[in-house]
């Protein structure tokens, strides 16, 4: 196999896994907290055989995630937080804490905050959020001091890693932080709001328009090197 056909086979791996990163955001555009995702392409270039020409291979196997605000919906719900800015909430779960955007929360039948797959909502200390069920009232305080019936109960843990490129994402909402996390010394939290998507639908269709584009050419490509190589091959053969 020839340079010009590894090198459009490695692009057009790439662009097929771009391909889906697009198609899962797009599916992703009315789930509450979802960062979208996109990849980052990259040459390497391989020494060949003393007297062959170097071999260049495309790579696009880097995600990235967009840390772009979402737009913010009120909800009035007394349990549904978003943050505005920087910042992450902190869950407990089976894989260790993890950082989400997604704000719909709810108390548990033990009175502990969790969210919608049951994960435990964390204050800034990292400990779980009690919430009295005899409460009347809850009301959460711009920098995420929370209460019930006016008495004090915990901070909501708002959280940044040390790294943003670090984020690895565990599902469509959450991610799990490489190194460590520290808390936002002045968070900005909503009560009775949720974070959309960050999802822009009309730039994300124009953007499968264009890989997939990208993609028919390698592929026309790849037909006609194979029909190049054939015809070569039969008049060698001759």
């Amino acid at each position: 196999m020839e340079t010009p056909t590894y090198t459009t086979l490695s692009r057009q791996t790439g662009l097929m896994s771009e391909m889906q990163a697009i198609a899962n955001n797009i599916a992703n555009i009315s789930t509450a907290g979802f960062r979208k995702e996109g990849l980052i392409f990259s040459e390497q270039v391989a020494a060949l055989e003393p007297g062959e020409p170097s071999l260049s291979m495309a790579v696009g196997d880097v995600r990235v995630t967009s840390s772009a605000q979402g737009p913010l919906s009120q909800t009035g719900g007394t349990f549904d937080f978003a943050i505005e800015g920087d910042g992450f909430f902190m869950l407990e779960t089976p894989d260790g804490e993890a950082l989400t955007r997604a704000g719909v929360f709810t108390p548990n039948e033990a009175g502990e905050l969790v969210n919608m797959d049951g994960f435990l909502v964390l204050d800034s200390g990292g400990a779980p959020i009690f919430i009295p069920s005899d409460a009347k009232s809850i009301a959460l305080a711009s920098d995420g001091t929370l209460s019930a019936d006016g008495q004090p109960l915990t901070q909501l843990g708002v959280f940044m890693p040390e790294d943003p490129n670090s984020l690895n994402r565990r599902d469509g909402v959450s991610f799990i932080a490489d190194g460590a996390t520290f808390p936002v010394e002045e968070p900005v939290v909503l009560q009775g709001f949720v974070e959309g998507s960050n999802v822009n639908a009309v730039s994300e269709v124009a953007r499968m328009i264009e890989v997939q584009r990208a993609y028919e050419m390698g592929a026309t490509f790849l037909e006609k090197e194979d029909e190049r190589i054939r015809g070569v091959l039969t008049t060698l053969g001759r």
